[in-house]
């Protein structure tokens, strides 16, 4: 009896002091359904001979790849320092406020953080590379509760660490611990209570933020887990359908797409892309066609006017593919591999050897518009860009960018 009223009471305590409106947003890895378009209404059509000013840099953020996240007027970009996870939080001008530790982060293997956090009013929802899961009050720093993903789960870690954006809908925190009972959960993101479990394929988790696609009929996750693409139902945890994509490392980390009744899902190592066709009810899918030209290892991919747009890994260079056929339309290798993103009606484009580019979207030819280097910052260029209020944010090891890309 006091154990069930010292419950209720911490529930009653996140309710008053947490972040408990069912009408708050959460925030999403690559934005809005991740799909990495992001809103430039008075975007510049071309950025000046040296590139987009620099309207400030920070370069104490602390090893890591993650992106960041804009809530509450605030900016939230992760770091490891001397080996601990921090949650830094900035003013959007740039200024420094504050940070917030959440546990023991991934000092081998590339060293820092990896996932982007997860914002929903004053919490945040973040996983270490070595799999803790962690609620923290942004106001007052504490960890309302935590999750070790090999003790709670019997996850096992992965090559290069846990590297999942948690994503929440309502009251769920959905995760992929991996494994063969545990391969996917829903919590309750109050309190860390399990809500499901799905067993998956049994499979280990593969770097992958799941995607979230929604039916009238239901609502599903699709993500990859060691050499398999799985869909489950968020309702229950039900495996609905799952379709196999190997590749050499069963490492996944790009998020699939989702469009018109139809599945992206692709990664890198020589692999390449699958279109699915998701039946009504989302309970089975039909492969369409396959591609091993478009192998993304990391960056993402953009779907725009019937094409697909993204680079490759082993398939060096960028490509466009029809959408129907998965024909390529174009391929080109005037830029190093990398990530992509879009801010209002053009592409910007990041790349391995820390290339930035401004690029019209067009189905016939890969169009540069601008191009420059990133400055500032050290270590490996994987971080994926974010766009908020008309400024380009390029996170480049420790360095935080913020570029003036708009009038």
């Amino acid at each position: 009896m006091k154990n069930q009223l010292t419950t209720i009471l911490f529930v009653l305590f996140c309710c008053l002091f947490g972040s408990n409106a069912p009408a708050q947003e959460a925030t999403r890895w690559r934005g809005e359904n991740s799909e990495g378009k992001y809103p430039a209404p008075n975007l510049l059509q071309q950025w000046p001979a040296d590139g987009p000013e620099v309207l400030w840099h920070f370069e104490e953020l602390g090893d890591g790849y993650s992106t960041p996240a804009f809530a509450n007027g605030k900016i939230y970009c992760t770091g490891m320092q001397d080996n601990i996870g921090y949650i830094n939080i900035f003013q959007e001008d740039g200024t420094f406020l504050k940070k917030l530790k959440y546990a023991k982060e991934f000092e081998v293997s590339y060293p820092g953080t990896r996932p982007t956090p997860t914002i929903v009013g004053d919490l945040a929802y973040v996983s270490s590379g070595y799999g803790e899961l962690v609620c923290v009050n942004l106001n007052s720093g504490k960890i309302l509760w935590n999750k070790e993903l090999k003790a709670d789960f019997n996850a096992e870690n992965i090559r290069f660490g846990f590297t999942e954006s948690v994503l929440v809908d309502g009251e769920k925190v959905y995760f992929t611990p991996g494994g063969n009972e545990f391969n996917m959960v829903a919590l309750n993101r109050m309190t860390g209570e399990l809500i499901w479990k799905c067993a998956g394929k049994g499979q280990l988790s593969a770097y992958c933020t799941p995607q979230w696609v929604k039916l009238p009929q239901r609502q599903l996750l699709v993500t990859h887990t060691g050499d398999q693409i799985i869909a489950v139902d968020t309702q229950n945890g039900q495996l609905l359908w799952s379709y196999p994509h190997p590749n050499q490392y069963n490492i996944h980390p790009n998020t699939p797409i989702y469009k018109d009744g139809a599945l992206f899902s692709f990664s890198g190592y020589g692999q390449g892309g699958l279109k699915l066709s998701l039946s009504e009810d989302g309970s089975e899918v039909t492969k369409v066609w396959s591609t091993s030209k478009m192998d993304n290892q990391m960056g993402g991919a953009m779907f725009l006017d019937g094409c697909i747009y993204g680079s490759g890994h082993k398939s060096r260079g960028w490509f466009c593919l029809d959408w129907e056929t998965g024909e390529e339309k174009w391929h080109s290798t005037d830029m190093g591999n990398g990530a992509i993103i879009m801010a209002g009606d053009k592409f910007i484009i990041y790349s391995d050897r820390g290339e930035l580019a401004l690029v019209k979207p067009d189905a016939t030819k890969f169009d540069i518009i601008s191009k420059t280097k990133v400055k500032y910052g050290s270590a490996q260029h994987w971080a994926h860009p974010v766009v908020h209020n008309g400024i380009l944010y390029v996170r480049h090891g420790k360095s935080l960018i913020a570029y003036k890309i708009s009038t």
